[in-house]
């Protein structure tokens, strides 16, 4: 099982065999470079512990552990969970400010305890079988099983598996914030963080220059956090207002100058190196980019193998890259992930609000919109207005996920030649009814974050960054951010057309005009120009009806009418024909291979 996952932690590996466990860790040496290897014990080797990630708060939490009496072995972060288990049993969790997947190994009450910090930053797997239990960072050091017919339902929806889902039946993942106990052969999980949102009553009395004041004090604060290592610390730098904040806190906060990594395209409206350029400039960062070509042959497989479950969001591919060149000069790097969700940052929110007010005109100019020809720019206007007036009479949260949907039921149905069993909306619904109360808005923004944030964006990160050795840390999903951003009402996040509006007052003296109150940014890729051009042979081949009936998995006749409309140009189906190539891959290279670990295309040829 370790082996498998040497590209997590490629510069030490240690293990613990004590009666019915067997604990085994990698380790990416970032804190206490010295000492700091796991398994790490307490004073008398009765508690054992490893973990993935980091922990912010740990000198804090050091010196109150040591005022209690507790003694230190290293200098690492790891270490105090051990000591504070003790102290405070399975609360210990509740007290961590930082990304983790934590096993605790407490041999005087033979328990096992897991964690996993309240955003879901990091992955944990597990698999119960009987009174055994197998745990692990991915899917790849873990049995297979058969491919579970939900989650492949769910894929299909999302072009991602929801947890607690997996794609193989009977492992499942841990859910953000919750605790899972092995005692006596028996599997209790409980919930021990959840982020919500809060009453925006006192924010909303609040002057907006005052708040915008105090977001900016609690983002340094986390960046600051951030950067806390032994090792150099840099910044993926998309162009946009989120990462561009980040960058100038980081090199305010630095005392070398702070690393920057970007990437761009030969596309034009895909190309945002000029935004990246000026901000890195204006901090004299060391700025390093790539640009990418559409060469398929290469980069789509080693995506495939980089990831253990199918996924198919296709900004996987860019951030696959740029950590690949980050990876070459630091160990850490920055990311912008979360800011959109906590701020209102998505077209989909603005598209929530202006439904409530014009959405019962939709059918009306359905039939104009849908003869719109399909362009292959960058959030073109025809895709927008079609998925707008497709969804905008349907209920708050089925019309919120109709502007994301990747396949219909009907459209999965045609696909596998099956009906679906049950519905993958319902793991949206079920979040959105523990906030019945709150603001629509928030609502919505509340699933985005535990289902698309934790399922797509954070597994995107995560594996593309560790596929290369990489640790990638998300500053905006910190608790002093966060518990801000949540308690905000709806005119200081989405006003109108214009989006993320407190956090750009906060950017605002830090940035350049054009990257505070220009459009949204960010890792996305020309999918449907390369699906149209280069990459069409390409699809053709991976999705070709022998291929399909030998995988069993989707007709080959619909297929082929999805790439054909595509390429006809009658609709943008990129995102539909990107899934089905994640999963062919995907499947080629984690079912139908023996398991083993990473095998590391080389990608050079496809960036200049």
């Amino acid at each position: 099982m370790s082996a498998t996952l040497v590209h997590r932690g490629p510069d030490a590996d240690g293990a613990l065999v004590d009666g019915p466990v067997a604990l085994a860790s990698r380790r990416l040496s970032i804190i206490d470079l010295e000492t700091g290897d796991q398994p790490i014990a307490n004073e008398d080797g009765t508690v054992h512990v490893i973990q993935n990630g980091e922990i912010y708060n740990y000198r804090e939490l050091r010196a109150e552990l040591e005022r209690a009496g507790h003694r230190f072995a290293t200098q690492s972060d790891t270490e105090v969970l051990v000591h504070l288990y003790e102290q405070h049993g399975d609360g210990f969790a509740e007290r961590l400010r930082g990304m983790f997947a934590i096993a605790v190994w407490d041999a005087r009450r033979r328990r096992l305890v897991l964690a996993r910090d309240a955003f879901g930053i990091k992955p944990l797997y597990y698999r119960a079988d009987g009174a055994d239990l197998l745990f692990a960072s991915e899917l790849r050091a873990l049995p297979r099983g058969d491919l579970d017919p939900e989650a492949l339902q769910a894929f299909l929806a999302f072009n991602s598996v929801p947890g607690p889902l997996s794609i193989f039946a009977g492992t499942r993942k841990l859910p953000p914030g919750h605790l899972l106990v092995w005692e006596g052969g028996k599997v209790e999980l409980s919930r021990f963080a959840r982020p919500a949102p809060a009453d925006a009553a006192d924010v909303r009395r609040e002057d907006e220059d005052e708040l915008a004041e105090e977001l900016r004090a609690r983002l340094r604060d986390s960046v600051r956090a951030h950067l806390i290592a032994d090792v150099p610390v840099g910044v993926l730098l998309s162009g946009g207002v989120d990462s561009g904040l980040l960058a100038a806190l980081a090199a305010q906060e630095s005392a070398e100058a702070v690393h920057t990594f970007s990437i761009g395209f030969e596309e034009s409206s895909f190309d945002e190196l000029e935004d990246a350029r000026s901000v890195a400039a204006q901090y004299a960062t060391d700025h390093r980019e790539v640009v990418l070509r559409p060469d398929a042959a290469l980069l789509l497989p080693a995506l495939a193998e980089a990831f253990d479950e199918p996924f198919a969001d296709s900004s996987a591919l860019p951030t696959y890259l740029v950590s690949e060149l980050a990876a070459s000069h630091v160990k850490v790097a920055l990311s912008g992930e979360g800011g959109d969700e906590l701020f209102g940052g998505y077209y989909t929110y603005a598209a929530d609000l202006l439904a409530l007010r014009v959405g019962r005109l939709a059918p009306l100019a359905r039939p104009v919109v849908e003869r719109l020809p399909s362009s292959s720019r960058k959030a073109s206007f025809d895709y927008k207005a079609k998925r707008f007036v497709r969804g905008a009479t349907l209920p708050p949260l089925e019309r919120h996920h109709a502007w994301k949907e990747i396949f219909s039921p009907e459209l999965r149905a045609e696909l596998t030649g099956r009906t679906p069993n049950g519905d993958p909306v319902d793991l949206l619904r079920a979040r959105f009814a523990e906030t019945e109360g709150a603001e629509l808005l928030a609502r919505l923004q509340d699933v985005d974050l535990g289902t698309y944030l934790v399922d797509d964006l954070l597994v995107k990160t995560d594996r593309a960054s560790m596929a290369h050795s990489l640790e990638a840390r998300v500053p905006y999903l910190d608790p002093l951010v966060a518990g801000l951003a949540q308690a905000l009402p709806t005119r200081l996040k989405v006003s109108g057309l214009r989006k993320k509006r407190l956090l750009r007052k906060a950017a605002a003296p830090l940035l350049p005009r054009r990257i505070v109150y220009g459009r949204k940014r960010g890792f996305s890729i020309p999918a449907a120009a390369w699906l149209r051009g280069e990459l069409e042979p390409f699809a053709r081949d991976v999705l070709s009806p022998n291929t399909l009936r030998r995988q069993g998995y989707f007709r080959p006749e619909p297929v082929t009418r999805l790439i054909d409309r595509h390429v006809a140009g009658e609709e943008d189906l990129s995102r539909q024909l990107w899934g089905l190539l994640a999963f062919t891959l995907w499947h080629e290279r984690h079912v139908e291979r023996p398991p083993g670990a990473l095998r590391e295309p080389r990608v050079t040829a496809a960036v200049a």
